[in-house]
């Protein structure tokens, strides 16, 4: 794994899954700006499934290539989770911690935790990795404050973000990247991103987040399919919004993604796929995802309990008719096929549910949010419809509004809007995102 220009490192072996001790010197690196370090610029080569003959080589790899030079001199903290993995599975901080002249402090672990053995909803837990033996924080639902503490815990100086994201900005892994990168800056940290791509790709649709209905699910004013790669949207975070929310911009670096193409698809990438969270077991569920996701704002299931999760959607009181109806509007680049289900946990647990299976035949032509947008005018047609409403959240108790950024979806929808009506509310929104986003992109070449 050597590179030519550097001497090979020493390395220590995992006894019994333990990282063995042994004497390391470290080599001094100072990480600053956006200047791509040499090892960075190297070009891709070599055979492969996708980009015209050239592999795709994650930001990852890339460091790994060059036995991750750049993170040498300082203590570092990981955020990942299992999608974290170089080309043949193996994770980065297993290889990482087999580098004794690594100073891994601790590891971060999201929603679903680092290993990811928990649903939706829940985390690990503190632990110690029984493989590596390092420890783990758990950071899911950890405030700014509250992450504050962990990294100075640690003693981090340096943190690492390698995460998969799948393009939504209801996806809380770019909300774990956010929040970790004020508290960064706060903290006078350096911060190095591994980038990934966008599984669904460059383009950029839907509404725009509005300052009332953030959450969670939604911190700050992106669209819902932002577009952008983390390395991208991290760029953009730095500086779109840490000037307020930290008082500076932080020390950035971002390892780019080597033979991404935005107009690609994750199928196109040959790259494995270790689910980012249980729910996302595969690249066709994310790029229906960003769109489907709606319907958790509603009483109909969005197929969790399922195989095939957020593209199997329904309900006990839908019926064969729903599906036909899609059909008949000729939407762009995907087909409904009448579909009936039984979930295990979430909505409607051992009933079962008529509905669809959502079919992409484009990827290229499939507007996951159009899609969306008509599946809910068309469910509205049944009397048993309904928006879900939180008690916990009284003065915004519409979950879809904290999806879809404002009450406008919802409201335009009840109006009677139909769905080309609905998409057209927010189209200047989407202008406005890209021309404000285009600075921070890394990867030419977006044609939706």
């Amino acid at each position: 794994m050597a590179s030519s220009s550097h001497p090979h490192p020493t390395r220590r072996t995992l006894l019994g899954g333990v990282a063995a001790s042994g004497a390391a010197a470290a080599a001094g690196l100072t990480l600053s700006g956006d200047a791509a370090p040499a090892w960075a610029a190297t070009a891709a080569s070599g055979s492969g499934p996708a980009n015209g003959g050239k592999r795709l080589r994650t930001g990852a790899e890339v460091a790994a290539a060059d036995d991750w030079s750049m993170l040498r001199g300082t203590k570092l903290g990981i955020f990942s989770n299992p999608t974290g993995v170089l080309p043949d599975t193996r994770h980065i901080v297993d290889d990482l911690a087999t580098y004794e002249d690594l100073d891994i402090v601790g590891v971060f672990g999201p929603e679903h935790g680092f290993r990811g053995s928990a649903q939706a909803g829940g985390s690990e837990g503190d632990t110690m990795d029984p493989r590596t033996g390092l420890p783990v924080y758990d950071a899911y639902g950890a405030n700014q404050d509250k992450l504050a503490q962990l990294f100075t815990k640690a003693g981090v100086e340096t943190m690492v973000f390698d995460i998969q994201d799948v393009g939504a900005r209801f996806y809380t892994y770019i909300w774990t990247l956010y929040n970790s990168m004020v508290v960064a800056a706060r903290l006078g940290l350096s911060y190095v991103v591994l980038d990934r791509p966008n599984p669904i790709g460059g383009r950029a649709d839907g509404a725009l987040m509005t300052a009332g209905y953030t959450s969670g699910v939604g911190l700050k004013e992106i669209v819902q399919q932002h577009g952008m790669t983390v390395g991208e949207l991290a760029r953009f975070y730095n500086g779109e919004f840490l000037p307020e929310a930290a008082g500076s911009q932080l020390d950035l670096e971002v390892v780019k993604v080597q033979g991404w193409q935005p107009d690609s698809r994750a199928q196109e990438h040959g790259l494995p796929w270790p689910p980012p969270s249980p729910n996302m077991p595969t690249a066709d569920t994310a790029l229906a995802y960003v769109g489907t996701c709606f319907f958790e704002g509603t009483n109909i299931s969005e197929g969790r309990g399922t195989t095939r999760p957020f593209e199997l959607i329904g309900a006990p009181y839908l019926d064969y008719q729903w599906g036909d109806r899609l059909n008949a509007r000729n939407l762009p680049g995907v087909e409904f096929r009448e579909a009936y289900f039984v979930p295990t946990f979430s909505k409607y647990v051992d009933e079962t549910c008529a509905g669809v299976q959502v079919h992409v035949t484009d990827q290229r032509a499939f507007h996951p949010i159009r899609t969306a947008a008509a599946m809910l005018v068309e469910a509205t047609r049944y009397d048993e419809f309904a928006w879900r409403q939180d008690s916990w959240d009284p003065e915004r108790p519409f979950w879809i509004d904290k999806l879809s950024g404002s009450p406008r979806l919802r409201t335009m929808i009840d109006a009677g809007a139909d769905a080309d009506e609905v998409v057209g509310a927010w189209a200047d929104e989407v202008a406005a995102f890209e021309a404000q986003r285009e600075p921070y992109l890394l990867y030419p070449g977006r044609r939706g």
